[in-house]
């Protein structure tokens, strides 16, 4: 797998990303631009996938499909322009759990 990362979200959170030096950036409008990015890189072997929250929410049986209990690609979940959602789950903990395969509890 190639060591490289990528984004997928809104413009302003893409834009900030390419500016910081991310080479791979899509913007996306619907689920199924959503979906179609995350195969792609999927498929393209990208390491690390940064998704924003709201659009990770409305593709979530898509990336559980995708990406299942493997350790790469590893998808970190960042909050877009708008601020944090609210979730029952938290991301980054369930991110842990399927790198090194232990249940963090607070």
């Amino acid at each position: 797998m190639k060591s490289s990362v990528a984004v997928i979200g809104d413009i302003d959170t893409v834009t900030g990303f390419k500016l910081g030096g991310v080479k791979k950036g899509y913007i996306v409008n619907s689920d199924e631009e959503a979906e179609n990015a995350l195969t792609e890189l999927i498929n393209n072997e990208i390491s690390i996938i940064i998704i924003t929250e709201k659009i990770a929410d409305k593709i979530r049986e898509h990336i559980n499909k995708k990406v299942g209990s493997n350790v790469l690609p590893m998808i970190i979940e960042i909050p877009d322009k708008s601020g944090s959602s609210e979730r029952e789950s938290d991301p980054m903990s369930e991110l842990i759990k399927r790198v090194i395969g232990v249940e963090m509890i607070k």
